[in-house]
């Protein structure tokens, strides 16, 4: 629950700069991806018990010229994120890392290379207006990844594509593909969502959030299985989340946040939106749910605690600092880590409590990860291992 640099760091291990991938973690094996000096894309595994360096892998080679005043057509990237915003995967025996310049590549957990691809090579370049971040899902031998964007037909030819698609994870060939055509141009067109998978009614969806739609596709075979559409807004960086038979998601930038049951297949209507939460300043942090309460904070560090249920905000609080990592709940907590490495520890709770306030010396963009007990923060210099200390830097 508290740390500091001095105190409660079981290991650090010093990146190569820098990225905003969460780390992927099973067993001992610890995978982050990095963007070096803005050339080499690289995958990492740090041993989890020592926070030593096991191996760095060059999957690709891209650059991510940085702007805040982006162009539509241009291969540019916010100043926020680079080529290793996508965050790595794993099922304990296969690591599949995918990089904003379409670079897909699998490797086994001795760090040889499986297979790689491009999927801009495959299937256009990528057009999203701040730099294309979405990160894959594995299901099954499947390796599922989409691409949500601005098809910019009035300045490309050919224009961008926006699709699901399905790898075998084992070799890397494509086991199926499916437009997704919405409709949605410009700003509302595009999405750096992870796609979400879910149980729902004896079967897998395949949930999609982004160019104003939210659907569900067989993550088996990729057909599309129902679709709610005419959720407006600008370009959608939050990622869906599902509890309670519900699925929590965003309508885009500066829009409200829609709890909502699906009914049967195809075509969904408006009346299957349970409640929603207001217009709010949320932008880049997804929401988490932990029991009855759901969390979530927007960019300027405004914290609220919602009944899941019904909508109803239990707590309002604003921390210190700007936000882009998504909370996440432990232990009966929920951790709020802001860009400057200070995290609130706040009971998870319908009252406000907050325990702890922890300050790393690190710029802290990705959402931290959990395992067996420890805390996993990923700077832009640093991965941290909260835990008993050891005082141990790598």
């Amino acid at each position: 629950m508290t740390w500091a640099e001095g105190s409660g760091i079981e290991w650090k291990c010093r990146l190569p700069e820098w990225g905003n991938s969460t780390p992927a973690i099973w067993g001992d094996a610890v995978f982050v991806t990095s963007h070096v000096d803005d050339q080499r894309l690289v995958l990492l595994r740090i041993d989890k018990q020592s926070g030593r360096m096991a191996w760095n892998r060059e999957v690709g080679r891209g650059s991510a010229p940085q702007t805040t005043s982006p162009s539509r057509g241009k291969f540019m990237f916010h100043r926020e994120h680079n080529l290793a915003s996508p965050s790595p995967v794993t099922d304990g025996r296969v690591v599949v890392a995918h990089f904003g310049n379409g670079d897909l590549a699998a490797y086994d957990f001795d760090g040889q290379r499986l297979w790689h691809r491009n999927l801009c090579r495959d299937y256009g370049r990528y057009t999203s207006l701040w730099g294309h971040a979405n990160s894959p899902v594995l299901f099954g031998n499947l390796v599922v990844s989409v691409c949500i964007q601005d098809p910019c037909d009035n300045l490309l030819d050919p224009p961008g594509a926006s699709y699901v698609v399905a790898h075998d994870k084992r070799i890397g060939r494509e086991v199926w593909k499916t437009a997704r055509t919405t409709g949605a141009t410009r700003y509302a067109a595009d999405a750096y969502v992870t796609p979400l998978l879910r149980k729902a009614n004896d079967r897998t969806e395949l949930v999609v959030a982004g160019g104003e739609w939210l659907d569900a596709y067989d993550p088996g075979t990729g057909k599309r299985l129902w679709y709610l559409p005419g959720l407006t807004g600008k370009e959608l960086a939050r990622s869906p989340v599902a509890a309670h038979g519900m699925i929590y998601s965003a309508q885009g930038l500066g829009r409200a946040l829609l709890a909502i049951r699906p009914g049967e297949d195809g075509q969904r209507a408006q009346d299957d939106v349970v409640w929603t939460f207001g217009n709010v300043g949320w932008d880049v942090p997804s929401p988490v749910v932990l029991g009855e309460w759901l969390f979530l904070v927007d960019n300027m560090g405004i914290a609220c605690c919602l009944d899941a249920r019904t909508g109803e905000v239990l707590w309002k609080q604003r921390f210190r600092g700007r936000h882009r990592a998504s909370p996440i709940a432990a232990e009966g907590r929920i951790y709020f880590l802001n860009t400057e490495g200070l995290t609130a520890v706040v009971s998870a709770s319908s009252t406000f409590e907050k325990l702890a306030e922890n300050q790393l010396d690190d710029h802290t963009y990705a959402s931290p990860a959990v395992s067996e007990g420890k805390l996993f923060i990923r700077g832009r210099k640093w991965l941290y291992c909260i835990g008993p200390s050891r005082g141990a830097s790598r």
